[in-house]
């Protein structure tokens, strides 16, 4: 299918979709609900997003994620879809009861931790597999951690900041690409950022396990070496080499990753004014990543909007059964840009490193079901 924008610089896609988002309900509301997290998604283009686990209380039996799904029939704009966790209370010690979960959930996933036991995954995987449903998984070694809280790489060395190594990250994957292949689980991978990462799962898909991927505008735009003493650009995993960021695009290129997700991660102002070793791990991301993909991307010839709007909408509505959404769509302004204000975003969370920045590709307005739930 071909996109083309109006005389005055509007075209009309595809509404997104998001398969990692974080909107905190319920358990953190201060730092964001159902209805300011769907808000800030519509206001980005997009009509269906999917929530990671870690709340309070878990979405770990048929009644706590039902709490979340009461909050959202009451207060969401868009369609949002909630993950179960893997396992009980996101712990790492037992595996969830998936067959009563699965009818309330998009997947399993107990984002925010890697499982760390590789039985206790052989264990989900196999039954998650059994029961036709996805994992999603965080992918993160604490044993190679090692206090970290940036990427071990060039900044962390001039700056006398611990790092987080690579390995933390691609070693899970590896280990978990072999699980997968054993079970048959239809595996994916959030929020990939090393040059590792990329090479295992693309030889994972050659040998025909059944594995997608997704990675962030961040890691796709800026490496370590962009870093600032400031926590908006904290995040985990780490923004990390100018290496990796290049591998991530090659990855983006050939097919190897499959989806664009934001990990919109907000918290409160304080918990993100403590500098870049105390505090919390995230930023915002969807008022923010079409445009940033836009520019970036499509703008300079890199990318095809076809293939943007793969990445943005098909891919992770097909991949995790979201329905294509014909009624669905945003309508984006090409032709002028804007500069990036955290004060005028619909999020509660306000911490992005791209304040200031001058993009194109600001959605004016996003219809949902045939209704409009934003306009600009």
């Amino acid at each position: 299918m071909e996109f083309k924008a109006t005389s005055d610089g509007i075209i009309r896609l595809p509404a997104l979709a998001d398969v990692h988002v974080h909107f905190r309900e319920p358990g953190y509301s201060y730092k964001e609900t159902i209805l300011s997290g769907s808000g800030a998604a519509a206001a980005g283009g997009y009509t269906a997003v999917c929530t990671m686990p870690n709340l309070n209380p878990p979405p770990d039996t048929p009644e706590h994620i039902r709490q979340q799904l009461d909050i959202i029939e009451k207060d969401a704009v868009i369609d949002v879809r909630p993950y179960a966790t893997i396992t009980v209370g996101r712990k790492g010690l037992q595996t969830v009861d998936v067959a009563a979960l699965k009818e309330y959930c998009v997947a399993f996933s107990d984002d925010g931790s890697g499982v760390q036991n590789e039985q206790m995954m052989f264990e989900a995987m196999k039954l998650i597999a059994a029961n036709g449903c996805i994992l999603a998984a965080h992918c993160e070694d604490n044993s190679l951690l090692r206090g970290g809280y940036i990427h071990d790489g060039e900044y962390a060395r001039q700056h006398g900041h611990k790092g987080i190594s690579s390995e933390s990250e691609w070693r899970q994957i590896e280990r978990d690409l072999d699980l997968a292949a054993r079970t048959g689980c239809s595996y994916h991978v959030c929020h990939i950022s090393t040059k590792e990462s990329v090479e295992l799962i693309r030889r994972a898909k050659a040998r025909g396990v059944d594995v997608t991927c997704e990675t962030g505008p961040h890691y796709l735009i800026l490496s370590d070496m962009e870093l600032q003493e400031d926590a908006r650009f904290k995040m985990n995993p780490p923004l990390r080499s100018p290496e990796d960021r290049s591998a991530l695009i090659e990855g983006l290129l050939d097919g190897t990753i499959d989806m664009i997700a934001t990990d919109h991660a907000p918290h409160s102002v304080e918990e993100k004014s403590r500098g870049l070793a105390s505090s919390a791990m995230g930023i915002v991301g969807l008022e923010t990543a079409f445009p940033l993909m836009y520019t970036r991307f499509v703008k300079t010839g890199i990318l095809p909007i076809e293939r943007l709007v793969e990445l943005m909408s098909t891919n992770p509505r097909k991949r995790f059964r979201l329905g294509s959404a014909p009624d669905d769509f945003a309508e984006f302004d090409l032709a002028h840009s804007y500069t990036v204000n955290p004060e005028d975003f619909l999020s509660k969370g306000r911490s992005t490193p791209f304040e200031g920045w001058e993009l194109y590709g600001r959605c004016v307005r996003t219809v949902y079901k045939g209704k409009t739930v934003f306009e600009r």
